[in-house]
């Protein structure tokens, strides 16, 4: 009788030496866990030409099984605050010892030899892929200028929007005089009532915008 041995596509210890490999149920294993994989591959093998860049996330973290080398393996490659899409998935296939390890699971289970190749990536694709890197994150620093430029102009004209409420209720309000049908501005004791309860509805100063309110008094008066 052959030694018993173990094969972790069945989850079972057998008997029959080399020809569970070939067995209807083992094949029916095999083809059942490289199709779960294929996605992920296929997705990592279109970012080679067209690498894609975004923000960190903790979801980057995410993990696959590799099959042919029995490891879990980093689907993205972070650093920082960036996060290159299945750039780790992609070094990982264009490495030698994956290279190795799946020359080894398709001897040693029979597996199609016209699918290894979806599981590899060569140096030349890994090449190309790393230019495309460069490319992406390029894209994606042009992308986060236009997003700091477009903040910077809205906070400018919040900014503006705030100064001009300030401005309009601290400047004195001409008053007409019934008598002479000319007009005159109100005293600044009465204004300054007037204009603090006004700025109270309409927003909470800081303590920067109260001194400039404070020094733009006494000019104001000057020119009353």
């Amino acid at each position: 009788m052959a030694p018993a041995q173990r094969c972790r596509l069945c989850r079972q210890t057998f008997f029959c030496g080399r020809g569970h490999v070939y067995s209807r149920k083992h094949q029916r294993q095999l083809k059942e866990a490289l199709e779960r994989l294929l996605p992920q591959v296929e997705a990592a093998r279109k970012a080679i030409r067209a690498a894609q860049v975004e923000r960190y996330v903790p979801e980057h973290e995410r993990c696959c099984w590799c099959l042919c080398c029995g490891c879990e393996v980093r689907e993205h490659l972070s650093h920082g605050n960036l996060t290159v899409l299945y750039g780790g998935l992609l070094e990982h296939l264009a490495s030698p010892e994956h290279k190795k390890a799946t020359n080894k699971f398709w001897w040693e289970n029979k597996a199609e030899i016209q699918m290894k190749e979806k599981f590899l990536v060569t140096p030349q694709d890994y090449v190309r892929f790393k230019k495309s890197m460069v490319k992406g994150l390029d894209s994606y620093e042009e992308k986060e200028d236009e997003v700091i430029k477009e903040m910077a102009a809205q906070i400018r004209e919040v900014e503006q929007s705030r100064q001009e409420v300030v401005r309009s209720v601290l400047e004195p309000q001409a008053v007409p005089d019934p008598e002479e049908g000319s007009s005159a501005p109100r005293s600044w004791k009465g204004m300054n009532r007037t204009s603090s309860a006004s700025l109270a509805h309409v927003f909470q100063p800081s303590s920067f915008q109260l001194t400039a309110a404070l020094k733009l008094g006494p000019a104001t008066s000057s020119r009353a």
